[in-house]
């Protein structure tokens, strides 16, 4: 039997980390358990340079080189409601990460993941005996050539119809391991 801690309003006692501060954790534990079932590892450069994580991608079946690498940048929001109708999220970068993610050519691919969260800090995740769900979900796109529109950032639509999950992660590192892009 599980002990349930809750504060003074009937709610678990949650701490006082800036809600910032967890959509950046909830994102990288989701970008880790796609990564898990894709077969990727990860590294996080330190500094941080404007690339969040790098994945490499290990088979004998890619073409270019047996491990691949791909840079990915993490963004949240929950302006967005899920399976928005607009079939596109949101983000906003700023000028000077999102023209280092624009820059081309590269040596190594660079995608932007947009994940939409519930406001409500408490509607993140969900555990049963059956499984383990974070909300809502995450989508990725190539941002080359995109160029900045805001004054000090611009706001980057990301298609809903490319979900971020451990298939669409295998068919990225596959393009790439052929020669192709993301």
């Amino acid at each position: 039997m599980a002990i349930v801690t809750v504060g003074t309003q009937g709610q678990p006692l949650r701490g006082t980390l800036r809600k910032r501060d967890r959509m950046e954790m909830l994102q990288d534990s989701y970008l880790q358990a796609v990564a898990a079932a894709a077969g990727c590892t990860m590294a996080k450069p330190n500094p941080d340079d404007g690339i969040d994580w790098e994945l490499t991608h290990s088979s004998e079946s890619h073409t270019v080189d047996c491990q691949i690498n791909l840079k990915v940048q993490l963004k949240s929001t929950w302006t967005s409601a899920p399976n928005p109708p607009r079939g596109s999220v949101s983000v906003k970068l700023k000028n000077k990460r999102l023209e280092q993610l624009a820059h081309t050519p590269v040596m190594v691919h660079r995608i932007l993941v947009a994940m939409i969260v519930p406001e409500d800090v408490a509607k993140w995740v969900e555990a049963t005996h059956d499984y383990f769900a974070l909300r809502h979900c995450a989508y990725w796109r190539v941002v080359y050539g995109v160029t900045p529109t805001g004054v000090q950032e611009t706001s980057v639509s990301v298609p809903t119809g490319n979900i971020f999950d451990d298939v669409a992660l295998c068919g990225i590192m596959e393009r790439i391991g052929q020669g192709g892009a993301p």
